[in-house]
């Protein structure tokens, strides 16, 4: 068993903390002139490797979080392998089945990567090996595969690799009946290869190489020159993201262009990629619709006069709006959020009161209901490929039951469990307890909150609590297993994850009430969350932390702003936190794509509302909670710089002696390490955090 020993915090040596240097820049806007003595540290972003200063800032900053954590250096390596332990190395995805073949990926022990296979018509069947990730990535610091893709004729896989964490990905295509892999590159792209009914075509998302902005959707021939390739659609409004599919019934190409309030879709025939695209329905302000297409008519999901989105349909030849007619009414009660459609019926994913359900149709009607019982779960639609399929595929989990996998058959009714993740030989649900309160927020709205911790706790104030949010994007994060946040709970924390609105879990209207001239409610209901849970004795703010990444981590910088003293430490990942400079720098990745999300702060109102919440403008003279900040040297979507001015602005102005940790990955993006087992190292790093300021040192084996 592991015994665990406690320290002091005054500990913790006194080191003297990077003193990031001032240069004078001001931001002059709206009639203000505002100051900004570290805009210096965009340089790296702007001019590359020549910016030497930037990387010896953010390398002295690694080099304090190192000595400040020196003693906790044991109890990350023992997390670490605690956590990797979880991990089943050996093991293997559950096969889909798609034109005759059945895919999977499979893992060996003590490789970070995978390999991806397929077996002829049986399970078994012979194994191909389609691509071996493992050999891929031998020796690269960063490697991504994503977007494989097969031919319909079975012969040749597009896949996309990305080696420097930019999500700037480049196509290849193998070709399976030889093993080579083909002269044709594709660099620049989304990593979205699609094929045309012919074998020969693909088409494709080019992106521009400096803002990353989704731009072009283009038609390649193999065996031409990739500066040859045909634009087929070229978006001309930099606030859109575009993208490419094919629809499941493989009839279509679907080309899809989409801001947060509006969207347009249109067609091309797989078997005709010469063809010009057709408008499916031309953009209309505050519409959002997807189309899926059936053999005998079209699908559409859509919030048209529907806030909480409805079904519809339309024949094959009239696509216009007008045309359309419900299959499903909205219902103003009921998030209908998801539909994978197949040849004899269709499933449907729906939030109510912040829980999913999962329902099928056939002939019209809703005839099949699939529950789930535990009080806060995730469950959903799960991979389905195949059109002419009699069963669904779904998942479930909570937040102490592992990930899920099943068979649903569509003429029985029965579920079949297919695969649950394993979480270690000690593991057992049984030992753990789920919960879902409601925290009232400062405008009377409730809040759920979801919380997992070990049987035998007492709330009496004085158990550590992690609570986590994100709260933007319409985004919903619901209460689902991770095998990693046992190491929290079997040392006496709780975990809880508030649904804060900025998601989308209790309808489109949780979402719109949480972005653009209402996002400060993100901010509030979390702080709402924190001070229920303290009141309620499941902890106090001595042991009360908080957690959140991306936009996630500007909510985690506004409550340090905000109500400081509430947290005892937080946990920043990849924080948006310098939201007007980055809002108004349209040479920055993905900003024009932003403006229906936060506002654009060149137009005034937006601006002030914009420069009231963002982190970095708000720091003051003030005692900051304890705070671990993490970013990556490539990240494509919160640029490094954001965390490193934040943390040199917090160092110049903060009062009291609490920590403040940036921690910079220098060879890695948004997502972290790329391999199974490394990206564990930032966990146990984030947990020595916490476990240290609650006491807890090396620990060491009996």
């Amino acid at each position: 068993m592991n015994k665990d020993t406690k320290i002091e915090k005054d500990n913790y040596p006194y080191i003297k903390p990077p003193q990031a240097k001032v240069i004078s820049h001001i931001r002059d806007i709206h009639g203000e002139q505002i100051p900004d003595d570290y805009y210096w540290m965009i340089d790296y972003f702007k001019k590359g490797p020549q910016s030497d200063a930037v990387i010896s800032y953010l390398e002295q900053e690694n080099k304090y979080l190192e000595q400040q954590l020196a003693h906790t250096n044991h109890l990350q390596e023992e997390l670490f392998h605690e956590m990797k332990a979880r991990i089943q190395e050996k093991d293997e995805s559950v096969p889909v089945f798609k034109n005759g073949y059945f895919y999977y990926t499979r893992t060996e022990t003590g490789q970070q990567y995978y390999k991806y296979c397929r077996k002829k018509g049986s399970l078994e069947a012979p194994e191909e090996i389609l691509l071996d990730i493992d050999e891929l990535a031998k020796d690269q610091p960063y490697y991504s595969a994503k977007g494989f893709t097969v031919s319909p004729d079975n012969c040749l896989l597009a896949y996309a690799t990305d080696k420097v964490s930019r999500r700037q990905y480049t196509i290849c295509v193998k070709d399976l009946t030889t093993g080579e892999t083909l002269a044709d590159q594709i660099p620049n792209t989304a990593g979205d290869p699609v094929w045309a009914a012919n074998n020969q075509t693909l088409f494709y998302t080019e992106n521009n190489q400096e803002t990353l902005l989704s731009e072009k959707i283009r038609r390649h021939q193999l065996g031409n020159d990739v500066l040859e390739d045909i634009t087929v659609y070229e978006e001309k409004d930099p606030a859109n993201y575009i993208g490419v599919e094919k629809s499941k019934s493989g009839d279509y190409i679907l080309i899809y262009s989409s801001a947060t309030l509006s969207s347009v879709v249109y067609t091309i025939p797989a078997d005709q990629p010469q063809q010009e695209i057709r408008c499916f329905q031309p953009r209309v302000p505050e519409v959002l619709y997807q189309v899926h297409p059936l053999k005998d008519r079209f699908l559409i999901l859509t919030n048209w006069e529907a806030p909480n989105f409805r079904l519809m349909e339309c024949g094959l030849d009239t696509t216009d709006i007008s045309a359309w007619k419900d299959v499903i009414p909205h219902r103003s009660d009921v998030l209908l959020e998801d539909i994978s459609e197949f040849e004899n019926f269709i499933a449907i994913a729906e939030r109510k009161q912040g829980l999913i359900k999962i329902s099928l149709m056939q002939n019209g009607k809703e005839n099949q209901t699939i529950a789930f019982s535990e009080p806060a779960y995730m469950a959903g639609i799960g991979a389905n490929p195949d059109f002419q399929s009699r069963k669904l595929r779904l998942y479930y989990t909570s937040m102490k039951t592992p990930m899920s996998v099943y068979d649903y058959e569509i003429s029985s009714g029965s579920k079949t469990l297919l695969k649950q993740q394993t979480a270690g030989a000690d593991f057992n649900s049984d030992h753990y307890t789920s919960e879902r309160v409601f925290a009232l927020a400062a405008d009377g709205t409730e809040i759920p909150v979801s919380i997992v911790y070990k049987n035998g706790l007492k709330k009496d104030g004085k158990a550590p609590m992690l609570l986590y949010a994100y709260g933007s994007y319409g985004h919903s994060i619901d209460a689902s297993f991770s095998s990693s946040t046992l190491s929290l709970l079997n040392r006496g924390f709780i975990f809880a994850i508030a649904h804060i609105r900025g998601g989308q879990e209790m309808g489109r209207h949780w979402y719109e009430q949480g972005r653009t001239m209402q996002k400060m409610n993100t901010f509030t209901d979390f702080i709402s969350c924190g001070k229920y849970l303290v009141e309620r004795k499941y902890t106090s703010r001595s042991h009360l932390y908080a957690q959140g990444g991306s936009a996630g981590g500007l909510l985690m910088g506004a409550i340090s702003n905000m109500d400081p003293g509430l947290w005892n430490g937080i946990i920043a990942q990849v924080p948006f936190v310098d939201v007007v400079n980055t809002m108004l720098d349209e040479t920055i990745p993905l900003t024009t794509n932003e403006y229906d999300e936060w506002g654009n702060p060149n137009e005034e109102q937006a601006y002030r509302y914009m420069k009231s919440y963002s982190p970095y403008e708000n720091i003051k003279k003030q005692d900051y909670p304890n705070m671990l900040i993490t970013t990556g040297l490539h990240d494509s979507q919160v640029q490094y710089f954001e965390p490193a001015k934040w943390v040199a602005k917090l160092r110049a102005l903060k009062t009291g002696n609490q920590l403040l940790l940036l921690k910079t990955d220098m060879d890695f993006g948004h997502g972290g390490a790329s391999g199974r087992f490394d990206y564990l190292k930032d966990i146990a790093l984030n947990y020595a955090f916490l476990l240290s300021l609650e006491g807890f040192t090396n620990l060491t084996k009996d």
